[in-house]
C-alpha cells in the first residue's frame, strides 16, 4: 500500500511554481543570449563598415603611388624624332596657372601643385597610342571627399581647366586633412596630435630636386622649388570611418602614409 502511494507522487510531475520558475530561468538566459547575439551581430556590421572605409583609403593611396612613380611618361628622350607636344610628358608634374610656359613657385604662385591639388602628366596605356593625359587628385578647401580626374593633355590648354572639363570624380570619401575647423577640433579631442596646432594637414608634401645639391622642401627650395623639379611626393590621407566606435562612441581614424618617386629623370 505504502508503495502505491509513493509510486503516485513521482508520476504526478512539476507543481505550478516549478514551472514557472523553470520559465522564468529560461527566459533571462535567452534574453542574455539574444542580447549578447545582438551585440556582436552590432559590432561585427560596425567593423566591417570602419574595415571598408580604410580599405577604401589603403588602394587610393596606392593608385596615387603609383601615378607618381609613372610620372614624365613618355620622356622626350623617348623618341629619335620629337612628335606633337601631347604625345610626350613634358614634365612629370602639370602645373597651373602658366602652364606651359614658366613653372610657378610651389607654396607661393602654384595653385597646382599645392597642399590639396596635384596633377601628375603621364602616359596611362602606352599600348593605346593616344597621347599624355593629366591626373588630377583634388580634395577641395572645407570638404572630405578626394576627387580624381583625368583628362588628355591638350597643347596650349591649362591642365585644371581640362580636368575640369573632362569631369572630377569622388575618389575617397572622408578624408579628414582639409575638413572644417569645427570638425578638425572635433577630430583634436579624442586624437590630440593628429592636426598638429589645430591646422589642417597637407594631402601632399614635396621634395624638389637643387641642381645636384641635396634636394629640399620644395617651398624652401628657392629657384628650384617648381613642378618640374619635384621629385619626391609625400602622401598624408586622414580617412574617417563611416562608423563610430560601439565601445567608446568616439569616430575612428587613421593615419596612412605612402610616397612616390618620380622615375623619369628632370627635362
Amino acid at each position: 500500500m505504502q508503495s502505491k502511494r509513493a509510486t503516485r507522487r513521482e508520476q504526478q510531475g512539476f507543481s505550478l511554481l516549478e514551472l514557472l520558475i523553470a520559465a522564468t530561468v529560461f527566459l533571462i538566459v535567452s534574453g542574455a543570449t539574444f542580447a549578447l547575439l545582438g551585440v556582436a551581430q552590432n559590432r561585427y556590421q560596425t567593423d566591417s563598415r570602419i574595415l571598408t572605409s580604410f580599405q577604401e583609403a589603403r588602394l587610393g593611396m596606392d593608385q596615387i603611388v603609383r601615378d607618381v612613380n609613372d610620372a614624365g611618361y613618355p620622356p622626350k628622350n623617348h623618341f629619335s624624332a620629337l612628335p606633337g607636344a601631347n604625345l610626350y610628358a613634358t614634365s612629370s608634374f602639370a602645373w597651373s596657372s602658366g602652364y606651359p610656359g614658366a613653372p610657378c613657385s610651389i607654396g607661393a604662385t602654384c595653385t597646382s601643385p599645392s597642399d590639396f591639388d596635384l596633377i601628375v602628366e603621364t602616359d596611362i596605356d602606352p599600348q593605346a597610342n593616344n597621347g599624355v593625359e593629366w591626373i588630377r587628385y583634388q580634395l577641395p578647401a572645407g570638404t572630405t571627399t578626394m576627387l580624381r580626374g583625368v583628362a588628355q593633355k591638350a597643347v596650349g590648354m591649362d591642365p585644371i581647366a581640362a580636368t575640369n572639363a573632362a569631369g572630377m570624380l569622388p575618389y575617397v570619401s572622408n578624408v579628414m586633412n582639409n575638413a572644417p575647423g569645427g570638425q578638425i577640433a572635433n577630430i583634436r579631442a579624442v586624437y590630440p596630435t593628429m592636426f598638429p596646432a589645430g591646422q589642417p594637414v597637407p594631402l601632399f608634401t614635396y621634395t624638389c630636386e637643387t641642381g645636384g645639391g641635396t634636394p629640399l622642401s620644395c617651398p624652401t627650395a628657392g629657384g628650384y622649388g617648381t613642378p618640374a623639379n619635384i621629385l619626391d611626393v609625400e602622401i598624408t590621407l586622414i580617412v574617417q570611418a563611416t562608423a563610430v566606435d560601439p565601445q567608446t562612441g568616439h569616430p575612428r581614424l587613421v593615419s596612412l602614409h605612402g610616397r612616390g618617386r618620380r622615375v623619369n629623370p628632370n627635362q
